[in-house]
């Protein structure tokens, strides 16, 4: 499995758009920044096509150190997540290596 970096969606912009490697560098960080702050107002960000990135807020509740068993509070918090588009869901799926496969 391949991972891509920022690094790597700069060398896309350049490459495949045109875009300098400080235009595509400025672009992706600026867009990430609209992306933190719309999430840290508890905004949903959705982007038609792909997904919906949005926060839960997790309610303080009794846990276990797994290595003590000790009870500890976990406190409350907020949490991003990903909720992809039927299209994505669709397309992922229609493309997975794991349908040729027979269990």
């Amino acid at each position: 499995m391949e991972t891509i970096a920022r690094a790597d969606l700069v060398d896309f912009l350049q490459e495949e758009q045109g875009f300098s490697r400080q235009q595509a560098t400025l672009f992706l960080e600026e867009m990430f920044e609209l992306f933190v702050q719309t999430l840290e107002r508890g905004e949903p960000l959705k982007i038609s096509g792909f997904g919906t990135f949005a926060v839960r807020d997790k309610a303080p509740r009794l846990g276990r150190n797994p290595l003590t068993g000790e009870e500890a509070v976990i406190s409350a918090r907020r949490v991003p997540f990903f909720r992809p588009s039927r299209l994505l869901r669709d397309s992922v799926n229609s493309s997975s290596p794991m349908q040729d496969v027979q269990l």
